[in-house]
């Protein structure tokens, strides 16, 4: 059925579930949530066991990796990330996904290798990363404590999320832009072709090749099976193939084929996309030939055996059999039941039985009316598909009024309102049932709210709407939100808040979001273009200690911040540390924490180790004020406002002139051509090449501007650039101040309120502060500074350019210091 090869000898320790039986042994059906289709080497299919050649797909959340047309058959036995309303259980057992491992992976019971890249093989817990053969992960303790990187895990018993109208990727708050290809409804032709793959078409004239539907539904679709037989196969031997085409193991006896010909398609108006017509012509003309397709039908029976799961067990893959007839009822089948649970005394009209279909997708549950025919709903499902049979279960379930409780973040809107303007907005624009949606957190200086939805259908509309709005030209956004209850989590567990911007540094983004979902608890890890930091923050607004890792530029690192620094008053862990990932092209801040210059493709896993052993260290921030003293050029008759005064943060430093000029002219050239700059190396290039051009220009800055320093007047030398420095690397890890020590200043230190001010007189000097030969010219160090503009002159924060009016420019230190982790020094490795 399933392809799955073993030795002779090792087939007695066979413990792994074919695909046609797999579903059954599901504890708690979670759909897989599958991303766009890619190509991924040396990687095997689940449900078939062959490599994938061809585009696949991988599920976001879980090693799941599975071909385009064996999709319909995976199962759904994705990694349980929180808990979906009903009753949850705190013990966690290990979550075993078959094979794909690294050619080292060794087996943690007899630790030789288990990982092979010819066949599926070898066993892997998707929470611990716990390694182990086919064979062996049998002795293997059940439950699972998470492994190493346990504390820094949002446990998913303390995570709640009523998700049953989204998909996955909304609940896991996976953009869709990144969906290029077609979406799950599309893959209707991927599976036509797909499944041809399999069956070599036969050259041979002793073969023939038909097309298997398994019921109406698939005729719907257009989507069949092919199989290979002889031409003078028996019937039963058809009936064999055709099952096993859809991993069905059941007895053939109970199964037949109906032919299906092309009339029939043409005739019921079916989509076709298969050119009918001309084949149905053929058809007539030969009489005697065998129909080329044919429809899986199962033969009606008078009784069957059905299983009952109680849905209200904790553990166990308890289940109690039931034999239906004719006429049993849903009412019948709840009242025999009951006693066999041993909840005969209770009544019947507290229960409710439940089929769920647990699709690879998505698991839909329907309540059963009370006068419905058992054995009609198992034919219905049957002639839709007889494959959704071995994927449909029966569950017992008690009729607590359950509370539903979604929460979405919906942001874009106006800033600076009262919650009554925002719910108004929210009414005129959303149509919001104020009976069912409140809203429960308000961050006006961000103009984001929180609304809590208490009706499924009420949120999905209005999650879906929002898409489509748009407020002052501003479109609105909302991302689906998880409850974090602080109470249940462990006391020594400080969770790791992932930020990631798949933008920064040469693309590298998507991977990392995918390594850190399948490493951690996918809702820890957010993607920036996904709402910013915000979403996140309020998310771990209730836990009571939690870390920051910052995967992006240096602008990326100030973005966080900057929105740590609004949100602070708000949470409960105030001070949370910092961790910096760097993907940017420069990544000075990166460097100065022993972060590295740049990721280059380290083991994710080895990433978040180093974190969990970082350092606490202190960082300055400051904050510019910009006031633009003269009114903006080109205004009409002279007369015009003056510009309104900017606040910037700023975290690494701050530059006038040559060196802002460059950045502005880097940023031009990446602003019109932005698919070119997706390698560190190309950004350099442009920034070296952008420097040639100004090599001959001379400016005299220092006439153009005036310096204070604790209110002291400084006069200036005759420079180009004037830059102000808060850590000890600028320009991609060059030393502007210098090592050499200095009787009238202190050696800097990130954490001593003390900025630097240095001066460069060309792009020579700064290429040569690059190359190490020299460092710049010290002018003064201090902590409040006051700089007069006496015309327009570009400016740069945290590598920002912008050209600033003529006026002040006052830098002074921002509220408290920032702890942000230092990665510790390495010990050697024996």
């Amino acid at each position: 059925v399933c392809n799955f090869m073993s030795h002779e000898k090792c087939l007695k320790n066979v413990k792994i579930p074919c695909s046609c039986i797999a579903p059954s042994l599901v504890r708690v059906p979670v759909a897989h949530c599958f991303g766009p289709p890619g190509h991924y080497k040396r990687k095997f299919c689940t449900v078939c066991r062959k490599s994938l050649e061809s585009p696949a797909f991988r599920c976001e959340v879980c090693e799941l990796h599975v071909h385009t047309d064996c999709i319909l058959f995976a199962c759904s036995d994705c990694r349980q990330c929180h808990q979906d309303g009903h009753q949850g259980h705190d013990t966690y057992h290990h979550h075993w996904r078959e094979g794909n491992l690294s050619s080292g992976a060794r087996c943690e019971v007899c630790k030789k290798t288990c990982g092979s890249s010819e066949v599926l093989s070898g066993m892997r817990c998707e929470w611990c990363g716990i390694l182990a053969h086919a064979a062996c992960y049998i002795i293997v303790t059940p439950e699972c404590t998470f492994g190493r990187l346990r504390n820094m895990i949002l446990p998913p018993s303390c995570v709640q999320l009523f998700s049953r109208n989204f998909s996955k990727l909304h609940c896991f708050r996976i953009s869709e832009n990144l969906q290029t290809e077609p979406d799950e409804d599309d893959d209707v032709d991927g599976s036509t072709q797909g499944s041809a793959k399999d069956v070599q078409i036969s050259t041979d004239s002793s073969k023939q090749t038909l097309k298997i539907f398994d019921g109406n539904d698939a005729v719907k679709r257009n989507q069949f099976r092919l199989i290979s037989i002889p031409r003078i196969a028996k019937n039963e031997e058809v009936v064999e193939a055709a099952l096993r085409a859809y991993y069905i193991n059941d007895d053939q006896q109970e199964y037949e084929l109906q032919t299906f010909t092309q009339q029939a398609l043409l005739s019921d108006d079916v989509i076709n996309r298969n050119d009918a017509v001309e084949d149905s012509n053929l058809g007539s003309v030969f009489r005697e030939s065998v129909p080329e397709a044919w429809i899986i039908r199962a033969k009606p029976k008078d009784e069957e055996v059905i299983r009952i799961y109680p849905a209200w067990l904790k553990v166990g893959m308890a289940y109690v059999s039931l034999r239906v007839n004719k006429d049993s009822t849903t009412q019948t089948v709840i009242k025999e039941v009951l006693p066999l649970l041993g909840r005969q005394m209770e009544s019947l009209q507290n229960f409710k039985l439940v089929e769920v279909l647990m699709g690879s997708k998505q698991v839909q549950r329907m309540v059963l009316e009370n006068q419905e025919p058992i054995l009609n709903r198992l034919k219905d499902i049957r002639k839709t598909s007889i494959r959704q049979m071995n994927q449909t279960r029966f569950y017992i379930v008690e009729n607590s009024k359950s509370i539903v409780r979604v929460n979405l973040f919906v942001g874009g809107l106006p800033p600076q309102l009262s919650l009554e303007e925002y719910t108004n907005i929210l009414k005129d624009e959303l149509a919001i049932k104020t009976n069912v949606v409140s809203v429960s957190h308000v961050y006006q200086a961000q103009g984001a709210v929180v609304l809590k939805i208490s009706c499924f259908s009420e949120a999905e509309r209005i999650y879906m709407l929002v898409k489509d709005t748009t407020v002052n030209d501003k479109p609105l956004y909302a991302v689906v939100i998880p409850e974090v209850m602080a109470s249940k989590i462990p006391q020594n567990c400080c969770p790791l808040l992932v930020f990631v911007n798949p933008k920064s540094g040469g693309l590298k983004g998507r991977d990392l979001l995918y390594s850190f979902r399948k490493l951690l608890n996918p809702h820890q890890v957010f993607e920036l273009t996904n709402g910013g930091p915000l979403p996140g923050f309020h998310t771990f607004s209730k836990v009571p200690s939690f870390r920051v890792l910052v995967c992006g530029g240096d602008g990326t690192v100030g973005w966080v911040l900057g929105a740590l620094e609004e949100i602070r008053h708000k949470l409960v862990c105030s001070e949370p540390s910092v961790a910096i990932l760097p993907l940017g092209t420069g990544n000075d801040l990166g460097r100065v924490l022993r972060w590295g210059a740049g990721y280059s493709g380290e083991d994710p896993y080895s990433i978040l180790v180093s974190v969990d052993e970082a350092d606490d260290v202190l960082m300055d921030r400051w904050t510019i004020l910009l006031d633009a003293e003269e009114p903006a050029e080109g205004a009409e008759n002279g007369v015009a406002e003056p510009e309104p005064p900017k606040i910037v943060q700023m975290n690494n430093y701050c530059g006038l002139g040559i060196d802002a000029e460059l950045s502005l002219d880097f940023h031009h050239a990446r602003e019109e051509e932005p698919g070119k700059f997706n390698s560190r190396f190309h950004n350099k290039g442009v920034y070296v090449k952008v420097g040639l051009q100004k090599i001959s220009h001379t400016r005299n800055l220092h006439k153009d501007i005036k310096l204070q320093v604790d209110q002291h007047e400084v006069e200036l030398p005759s420079i180009e650039g004037l830059i102000f420095i808060n850590i000890p690397s600028w320009g991609s890890g060059a030393d502007l101040w210098g090592s050499e020590s200095d009787n009238r200043f202190e050696k800097p230190r990130i954490d001593d309120g003390l900025l630097e001010v240095v001066g460069v007189t060309g792009v020579v000097h700064m290429g040569q502060v690059q190359g190490g030969f020299r460092s710049g010219i010290r002018i003064a160090q201090g902590s409040y500074f006051r700089v007069t503009l006496l015309k327009p002159i570009p400016v740069q924060v945290d590598g920002e350019p912008w050209i600033q009016a003529p006026g002040q420019i006052i830098i002074s230190a921002a509220g408290p210091k920032v702890h942000m982790l230092k990665k510790s020094k390495q010990k050697q490795k024996k």
